[in-house]
């Protein structure tokens, strides 16, 4: 209830002279005052602070003040806004307490806390790099801050801009500190090796504010102000000091600390010129010893910590090196690429640093001509191109569905590559690698599903546009596509999606016609539809995928057409969907087989002799699983919805009836066969198949048949041809029931029955 005026009291005593009094405040407000103090007006509680912080910053005794910037860093911490909001004023204070002879040199302990209070503030500075005309550029730069390569920042940068000739001479103050501290720092001094890395960081982030946080490039720079007082001039003159010191060496023999120490020092000031380094003007004096250490340390010739220190420190210049291998002599450009390749090849699929190499990749896959130096040839680069284009398809492998988001990033350069057709071979050669990432079938036949199945919707989506993109899609990427359709994990809608890709794919002269429709007869031939799908119980139908095997059974007729002229097309699928047939698969896929050929077939059939011998075989069984499915003795009685669901797995049947009489008369003769038990068409319970053994189960299904043939007008009439095949079949059944020895007296009433009944019709 009272906490403004409590702060009211309690602020008084920064200044206090009592150093246990202060350190007592601070402590008080770190534990309980600032966690506690989330909401409400945090304006006025940062306003009734800070005017009693900067009264103790400018104290006489200089503990008072180093405990004031130490309280500003807590205030920071809790709320970045703080600093937007007194920028100009805190750089100030940071100044005037930085000064030679503010306190001995002797006294780094307490200035190290002080500078890296001043570099955390200056991280709150907007540094972005986003140039808003480039779509490439904002796709890296998204990238970048998503593997942590910014500062989070305050999204008000208004309160910046009136600090800006405060940071200008915020810069000799420093470059002089790190001139002061260096000999103790090489040295290896710790405490001042702590300073020399707080001022590094602090000049690093005064420079990107400079270049990149104003919102224009160090050219737009340089052309929008006078050459002797543009930002880019006098941070060249002003860091010439430091670049001169650069590398950074020991002055003994050093450890291997010494050395990983020096190399992070190393990296930032690279940074720093690399960042500055006006690409317009002449080569600078000091390019070529900063382009050594690049080469160098790309080569981890100057680190002995191992692979895992190099890439987490070295990890902010690589960004720097698509530019500096369009701009650099040849003589170094290849020494650059080439030990950029060697680390992009060799980092961990998951780290930063493959993601950082990635983006630096796409930019030197899409160069801009605007970068590049009127000596650059094409052919300089293209070896190393077509090296990182080859890694793209094992990344995507290796990373698996263990960092989502990277995945994203590569699948987004596949499909850029692709669109652009600039490495078309390549980009083709990619699917051969490409197989494991969707699945693969070992010869047991058992499908090894990749890292694709386990992918989010949205990047599963990008990876099926990237399909379309091959000029030739191989038969064994086609066969590792169809291995992920036939998964039940797959997303329905993205299995029609693949479809659509594909057709496209084929139309555009992408995909073979035989490797086309090998694809689509695999997918109706073997996918495995639930096995309550076998029964046309509406309730279990529902339940089941068999809804949605019927709607890709419709999408693959559909396609059919699309393929070309149905005749040629239809003599190309024949032997090969009859064949698969002839194996008898499961009820639905042969329902969805039999429904590609009256797709393309015509009245009369087009169907070969060949073809009508094995169709007549095999249609019988077919029918009579279809009729046992019902589940209902009387299937003429069968309920409206049990009739549209039978006559859907029938209709192929009558439709072949229609176009083939031969068909017809061969599926008589074969149901009179059966039901006197001389021939089986049906297997023994293999792929769901009903088991038919006693006669009277045989009897109840050719009639069940006969009366399903009774309600399509059509067949009816025709089956009035067959007067000699419909009395063989009613013979049979009378001689069945004159048979005592087959037939219970319950079951030859039943006969009986379906006999008067099936006479009466016929």
């Amino acid at each position: 209830m009272h906490k403004l005026r409590v702060i009211e009291k309690l602020r008084e005593r920064m200044s206090d002279e009592d150093k246990v009094v202060r350190e007592t405040l601070y402590q008080l407000l770190k534990t309980v005052i600032f966690p506690a103090w989330k909401e409400g007006n945090q304006g006025t509680f940062i306003s009734l602070m800070m005017a009693y912080v900067f009264n103790a910053m400018t104290h006489l005794m200089i503990d008072v003040r180093l405990m004031a910037f130490k309280t500003f860093d807590l205030v920071i911490q809790h709320y970045p806004v703080s600093f937007s909001m007194f920028a100009e004023k805190i750089i100030q204070h940071y100044k005037e307490i930085l000064q030679k002879n503010q306190f001995n040199l002797h006294d780094k302990g307490k200035l190290k806390s002080v500078l890296a209070g001043l570099a955390y503030c200056l991280s709150l500075l907007p540094c972005n790099t986003t140039d808003n005309n480039s779509s490439t550029d904002n796709a890296v730069a998204d990238r970048r801050i998503l593997h942590a390569f910014e500062s989070e920042t305050h999204k008000d940068h208004s309160g910046f801009s009136s600090a800006e000739k405060e940071l200008k001479s915020l810069l000799p103050i420093l470059i002089s500190g790190i001139q002061d501290f260096m000999p103790s720092c090489l040295a290896m001094e710790t405490q001042s090796y702590d300073c020399v890395l707080s001022i590094l960081k602090s000049i690093d982030l005064v420079v990107k504010f400079f270049v990149n946080g104003k919102g224009r490039s160090a050219k737009q720079l340089k052309v929008s102000l006078p050459s002797n007082g543009s930002d880019q001039v006098v941070l060249q003159k002003l860091l010439k000091k430091l670049f001169v010191l650069f590398p950074l060496n020991p002055t003994h023999q050093s450890s291997e600390k010494v050395e990983n120490r020096l190399f992070k020092l190393n990296v930032i000031v690279s940074e720093i010129f690399f960042c500055l380094y006006d690409w317009s003007a002449p080569p600078s004096v000091f390019l070529d010893k900063f382009l050594v250490f690049i080469i160098d340390a790309l080569s981890e010739k100057v680190v002995r910590s191992g692979r895992a220190f190099f890439q987490k420190h070295f990890l902010s210049l690589i960004p720097f090196i698509p530019k500096l291998v369009m701009q650099v002599d040849n003589a170094w450009k290849s020494h650059i690429l080439q030990a950029f390749t060697e680390v992009f090849k060799k980092c961990d699929p998951e780290s930063s640093m493959k993601l950082v190499c990635l983006s630096a990749v796409e930019e030197m896959l899409f160069i801009k001509t605007s970068w590049v130096s009127p000596n650059t040839s094409d052919s300089e680069i293209v070896d190393f191109q077509i090296s990182w284009i080859r890694e793209i398809p094992l990344l995507l492998t290796l990373l698996g569905d263990k960092n989502p988001l990277a995945t994203k990033d590569v699948l987004r350069l596949q499909l850029h590559l692709a669109q652009c057709g600039t490495h078309t071979q390549e980009v083709d050669n990619m699917q051969y690698t490409l197989r494991e990432f969707y699945s693969t079938c070992p010869c047991d036949g058992d499908i090894s599903y990749g890292p694709f199945m386990k992918l989010e919707r949205e990047i599963q989506e990008l990876s099926v546009c990237c399909l379309y993109y091959f000029s030739f899609m191989d038969p064994s990427l086609l066969q590792s596509v169809a291995g992920c359709c036939l998964s039940h994990d797959l997303d329905p809608s993205l299995l029609f999606r693949f479809l659509e890709v594909l057709n496209c794919a084929y139309r555009a002269g992408h995909i073979q016609i035989a490797d086309y429709i090998s694809f689509l007869i695999t997918l109706l031939s073997r996918y495995q539809v639930s096995s309550e799908s076998g029964s046309l119980d509406v309730e279990i139908c529902v339940k089941s995928n068999s809804e949605l095997f019927r709607s890709v059974t419709s999408a693959v007729c559909s396609c059919l057409h699309q393929i070309g002229d149905d005749h040629l097309v239809f003599k190309m699928l024949e032997g090969a969907v009859v064949d698969q047939i002839s194996n008898k698969p499961p009820l639905e896929n042969t329902c969805a087989l039999l429904r590609m050929i009256i797709t393309l077939d015509t009245n009369p059939t087009k169907l070969c002799e060949q073809s009508i011998l094995k169709l007549g075989s095999v249609l019988t069984g077919y029918m009579i699983d279809v009729v046992s499915s019902l589940g209902k003795e009387d299937c003429g009685l069968s309920n409206g919805i049990h009739t549209s669901r039978s006559r859907y797995y029938i209709l192929p049947c009558f439709l072949l009836f229609y176009r083939s009489e031969k068909i017809l008369n061969h599926v008589l003769n074969v149901m009179s066969s059966f039901i006197l038990g001389n021939d089986s068409p049906t297997f023994d319970g293999q792929n769901g198949h009903v088991v038919m053994i006693d006669h009277l189960n045989r009897i109840t299904a050719v009639v069940g048949i006969l009366l399903l043939m009774n309600e399509d007008a059509k067949v009816w009439q025709m089956l009035q041809c067959y007067k000699k095949e419909t009395d063989s079949i009613l013979q049979n059944i009378l001689t069945v029931m004159s048979d005592g020895d087959n037939l219970r007296i319950e079951e030859k009433h039943r006969v009986q029955c379906s006999y008067d009944r099936l006479k009466r019709l016929l």
